[in-house]
């Protein structure tokens, strides 16, 4: 019986080079960090070690986990990735430098919820980006993103970037939590042209497991979009599906799009 559980990874900026220049460390610097930030998705790609080595396959067919990154993680820092056993699932904790990171909590459910593709239609990314404003992502506005292959020799290279050592991913050729959720990133960047912008939490319901072969979507709708201190926020509603028809997962996920640092400059 599992009582609490620690995973000790080092962690690792992926995306110094991405389009978010709030992963490079001298544009994360002006928004008061002390160097770019690692990925949100990677950082949850991090907590979700632990619900997989408890459950397995299981979980990436109908778990359910939820993330909320309440502090940055650095690259190359040791972060430890606590889990607690609760009546209904895991409670989950990521600490670096004395602080905790990032909070969640992930569960496996009798079955997954029946769940209805119909209520989200194929979407395709805009043809032209344009710079992001609030009408980007105006509530009830749907995103989509091109097909996504992954591929066995990508899928080991990113099992390696995030330190993956569970064999079942390898094994099965089973498409990683993390990279799943990083399709949700895609969503907001393949619709407009973002500045700095940072991801705030998600909770995923996953209904399927996906292969690194199959060819893998977004459809996702904007449930909101609102100002907080000075921060914009975009919170989507979003399900990835699996070769046009077979459901992966069901994502709420929120952002902060326009930071309050870059809506003053």
């Amino acid at each position: 019986m599992l009582e609490r559980q620690v995973y000790r990874v080092v962690a690792c900026n992926l995306a110094k080079n991405s389009e978010n220049k709030m992963h490079d460390d001298t544009v994360a610097r002006r928004f008061g960090f002390a160097g770019g930030l690692v990925a949100g998705v990677d950082v949850f790609a991090y907590m979700s070690h632990l619900p997989v080595a408890r459950w397995g396959r299981a979980f990436l067919g109908r778990g359910v986990m939820e993330g909320r990154f309440t502090k940055p993680v650095y690259d190359g820092e040791t972060i430890d990735v606590l889990a607690e056993e609760t009546a209904d699932g895991l409670a989950i904790t990521v600490e670096s430098r004395g602080e905790v990171c990032a909070t969640g909590h992930a569960a496996l459910p009798d079955a997954a919820p029946h769940f209805r593709l119909d209520g989200f239609p194929a979407t395709a990314a805009v043809a032209q980006r344009a710079p992001v404003s609030e009408k980007s992502y105006a509530e009830g506005s749907w995103l989509g993103i091109p097909p996504f292959r992954l591929g066995l020799e990508a899928m080991n290279e990113y099992l390696r970037g995030i330190r993956e050592e569970e064999p079942l991913f390898r094994r099965e050729a089973i498409v990683h939590p993390g990279m799943l959720l990083r399709m949700m990133n895609w969503a907001l960047m393949q619709n407009a042209i973002l500045g700095p912008w940072i991801h705030v939490g998600n909770t995923v319901q996953y209904l399927g497991v996906a292969a690194a072969t199959d060819d893998l979507t977004v459809r996702a709708k904007v449930a909101a979009n609102y100002e907080r201190k000075g921060h914009r926020f975009v919170e989507l509603d979003g399900v990835i599906v699996a070769n046009e028809t077979a459901l992966v997962a069901h994502c709420h996920y929120v952002a902060i799009y326009q930071p309050r640092a870059a809506a003053a400059a």
